[in-house]
C-alpha cells in the first residue's frame, strides 16, 4: 500500500510541470507550422513577459508586504544590458563593426545573455533593498519611484545607446538564430522563462527563505524577535524580484527589436502594479491569471491610443477603491477549486 501511495504521490507532483511543458510545446508547434500568425504569437509572448513582471513584483508587494512602485526601472536595466550584449556578441555592432562570436552561437548563448541582463538588474535592486532596511510603505514607494526616474534619466543621456531616440539592432540576433533553423525562437524562450520564473518563485516561497519573507508582511518586529534576519530577507526578495524584471526587459527588447527609455517610464511600473493588484497580492496563480487578463485588455484598448494611458491608472484607482484584495485575494486557485490540489500538492500517505 505504501508503495502505491508513493507512486501516486510522484505522479501528482510531476504531472503539473508536464502539463505546462506540454501546453508550451503545443503553442510552439503551432507557431512553427504557421497555424497561428505572427500577431497571435506576439500576444502570447507579451503574456509570458507580463507573467514574469506580475509574479516578480508580487514577491515584494504581495508576499513581503512592501510597496514597490518602480519595477519598470529594473526592466529597463535588464533590457538595455541584454540588448547591448546581444548586439556585441552576435551582430555587426555599431561600436566594433563585427560580432565577437559566430552568429550561429546565438541559438545556444541567447538565454545566457538574457540571464546576464537579469543579474545586472538584480544588482541594481540593491539600490532599493538597502534603503528598505529602514523605510516602509509610502517612503519605500517614493524611493522605488525615484530609482525608476534615475534609471530612465541615465539612459536618456547615454548617447552610445541612442539616448532618448532609442536603441535597435536586437532583431539581428533573432535573424542569426533563424539562419541556423527556422523556428519561433522568441516564442520558445518567452514561454520557457515565464514557466521557470513561476516555478522558482513557487519553490522560493515554499522554502525557509520564503517563510521568512512572508513573516515580514505580517509583522516585521515579531519576525525579528523570532530570529528572522529581515534585512537578508529583503535583499533576497528585492534582488530576485528585480532580476526577474530584468529578464522580462531583455525578452521585451528582443521581441520588439527596439527600445527607448520612455518604454520603461512610470507608466510601465503602473502596468505592473495593476497586474499585481488585479489578481491579488500574495497569490502566485492570481499573478499568472491577471497577467493573461491584463494583456488581453491592453490589446482590446489598443484602438483607444492615448486614452489607454488614462484608463490604466484609472483602473488602479478603481481597484484600490472597490476591490483592494484583487480577484481572489491572497488565495491560490487550489483554494478556490480544491480538486486541483491533487495536481499541485504532495499527497501524504
Amino acid at each position: 500500500m505504501d508503495a502505491v501511495i508513493k507512486t501516486q504521490t510522484k505522479k501528482f507532483i510531476n504531472l503539473w510541470p508536464a502539463m505546462i511543458a506540454g501546453l508550451g510545446l503545443i503553442i510552439v508547434a503551432l507557431g512553427a507550422s504557421g497555424a497561428i500568425n505572427q500577431y497571435i504569437q506576439t500576444v502570447i509572448m507579451f503574456i509570458g513577459i507580463n507573467i514574469i513582471l506580475s509574479s516578480s513584483l508580487n514577491l515584494v508587494n504581495g508576499y513581503m508586504g512592501e510597496f514597490s512602485c518602480g519595477h519598470g526601472g529594473f526592466m529597463l536595466v535588464g533590457g538595455y544590458v541584454s540588448s547591448i550584449l546581444s548586439i556585441l556578441l552576435f551582430t555587426d555592432s555599431p561600436w566594433l563593426g563585427h560580432p565577437l562570436l559566430p552568429p550561429s552561437t546565438a541559438v545556444f548563448l541567447f538565454p545566457v545573455v538574457i540571464i546576464l541582463g537579469g543579474l545586472v538588474s538584480a544588482v541594481a535592486g540593491l539600490l532599493v533593498a538597502i534603503p528598505s532596511f529602514k523605510t516602509r510603505d509610502d517612503y519605500l514607494a517614493i524611493i522605488t519611484i525615484a530609482a525608476n526616474f534615475i534609471f530612465v534619466a541615465l539612459v536618456n543621456n547615454f548617447e552610445f545607446v541612442g539616448g532618448s531616440r532609442g536603441f535597435m539592432g536586437m532583431k539581428g540576433t533573432i535573424f542569426a538564430m533563424e539562419d541556423l533553423a527556422q523556428m519561433p525562437y522568441m516564442l520558445i524562450w518567452t514561454i520557457t522563462f515565464a514557466t521557470l520564473a513561476v516555478f522558482f518563485i513557487r519553490r522560493l516561497m515554499k522554502s525557509t527563505l520564503g517563510k521568512g519573507i512572508s513573516a515580514i508582511r505580517y509583522d516585521e518586529i515579531s519576525a525579528e524577535i523570532m530570529s528572522v534576519n529581515t534585512n537578508n530577507m529583503k535583499v533576497v526578495a528585492f534582488m530576485f524580484s528585480s532580476g526577474l524584471a530584468g529578464v522580462a526587459g531583455g525578452l521585451f527588447a528582443h521581441v520588439l527589436g527596439f527600445i527607448n527609455p520612455a518604454s520603461f517610464s512610470i507608466m510601465k511600473s503602473t502596468e505592473c502594479l495593476v497586474m499585481v493588484y488585479l489578481g491579488g497580492m500574495g497569490s502566485l496563480s492570481d499573478s499568472v491569471l491577471s497577467a493573461i487578463i491584463f494583456t488581453f485588455m491592453l490589446e482590446a484598448m489598443r484602438p483607444l491610443q492615448i486614452l489607454k494611458w488614462v484608463l490604466i491608472p484609472l483602473m488602479l484607482i478603481l481597484l484600490m477603491q472597490f476591490r483592494p484584495e484583487g480577484l481572489l485575494g491572497n488565495r491560490e486557485l487550489t483554494d478556490v477549486f480544491p480538486k486541483l490540489k491533487r495536481f499541485f500538492t504532495r499527497r501524504e500517505g
